[in-house]
């Protein structure tokens, strides 16, 4: 497998052409290198056969970080979810930046300890002060995609060894969530009940995500059998509204209504009733040129013209709206977790609460979206005492 061979200029070098196995397409596969000294061209053979025959030789090749990221996105986000498909390629965007137009093979261990300095002190690109440094999270969302795009390197034979495995990500600790006590969602409930979306307010409070109750219709509800289905979802992705199933297969339930709730939507469907009549043939005029939208689905939170309210419009109104009760500021999602903790705190089984929020795993619904506040650690205090208490 080792030539000797003479160039132009009378130098002599030695050439090496050995096999290294078969392509998907049956062909045999070689390597050619070249080399100044016959005992490099040697130990090279020496090598190349020895990590043959175990599986762990690496072809040589100049494949970029980024074209092989396109490549492996092609296959990571393939029947995934819109908004599933702009997060990872967001959380890949860093490493396209600062080491895109690298050699995937040249990559080492110093340049992802790099890359996530570089990330946490000056890689925000969007969403605050362009040059400033992004947060923890951020930079262990990159480094856990990355690390899953280096392993199916290695698995396919493109890499030797995945160096991301080696780069230790930032500490990051989950804010605490805020949430609202019982006496403050019933205060914010009748602030809102003279709002035009008392019902939508209601739904947000019900434990519902912000785009699924932007995405329920009136198909999804049964007022007489006192039910709603979530079947679908209404969500911002990359700035544009779309339309997306249910995070996952739990996702998709059907939960029954109290009576206020019942009471609620009823006049905001005679709201909407109201509110065509005095438009005419306005009403719902703009939704023909929404790209999102399917002809005759009928939404229930919309505007007086009976357009669907854009998602930042929504949480937006609901910081109006809470500034105005004189509450205490949480997010929107905050809502959410506020309703599955009050659940819980009032006696219903974690079970029930996850099925609730349509999660997957009672587990997961304890850990995220249970919280204890200061006052619930005073119900501890009374109850150590009584069992504390000498007779």
């Amino acid at each position: 497998p080792i030539r000797k061979i003479t160039i132009a200029d009378g130098s002599v070098r030695y050439r090496l052409v050995v096999d290294i196995g078969h392509g998907p397409d049956g062909k045999r596969k070689q390597v050619t290198r070249t080399f100044d000294k016959l005992k490099e061209a040697r130990a090279e053979l020496s090598k190349i056969r020895h990590q043959t025959a175990d599986g762990t030789y690496v072809r040589p090749s100049k494949v970029t970080v980024g074209e092989y990221l396109d490549e492996y996105l092609v296959g990571a986000t393939r029947g995934r979810r819109e908004s599933t498909k702009v997060c990872y390629r967001n959380a890949l965007q860093p490493v396209r930046d600062r080491l895109g137009s690298r050699p995937l093979q040249s990559i080492t261990k110093a340049d992802i300890e790099d890359l996530v300095d570089w990330m946490l002190t000056s890689g925000r690109r969007r969403g605050g002060k362009p040059g400033s440094g992004l947060g923890a999270r951020s930079a262990r969302l990159t480094l856990g995609r990355l690390k899953a795009a280096f392993e199916m390197a290695v698995d396919e034979g493109r890499l030797a060894r995945n160096v991301v495995r080696l780069v230790q990500p930032p500490t990051y600790r989950p804010a605490e969530r805020d949430t609202w006590s019982r006496a403050e969602v019933r205060k914010f409930l009748g602030m809102a009940a003279r709002d035009r979306l008392h019902a939508a307010w209601r739904l947000s409070l019900y434990g519902l995500r912000r785009g699924e109750v932007l995405g329920l219709r009136w198909a999804d509800i049964d007022l007489k059998a006192k039910s709603l289905t979530v079947n679908q979802a209404r969500v911002l992705v990359g700035y544009k509204v779309r339309i997306e199933e249910p995070k996952s297969h739990n996702g998709k339930r059907t939960l029954p209504l109290d009576d206020e709730l019942v009471s609620a939507l009823t006049a905001l469907r005679k709201r909407q009733a109201q509110d065509s009549e005095v438009a005419g043939t306005t009403f719902r005029a703009g939704l023909d040129g929404l790209g999102w939208y399917t002809a005759g689905d009928e939404y229930v939170v919309t505007d007086e013209l009976g357009i669907p309210v854009h998602p930042e419009w929504y949480s937006d109104e609901f910081g109006r709206l809470l500034n105005r009760a004189r509450l205490r500021k949480i997010r929107l999602h905050d809502s959410r977790h506020t309703a599955l903790s009050l659940m819980e705190k009032a006696g219903v089984p974690i079970s029930i609460v996850s099925k609730w929020a349509g999660h997957y795993d009672a587990a997961f619904t304890m850990k995220t979206y249970v919280h204890a506040s200061d006052e619930d650690l005073k119900q501890g205090t009374r109850t150590l005492a009584r069992i504390h208490k000498i007779a």
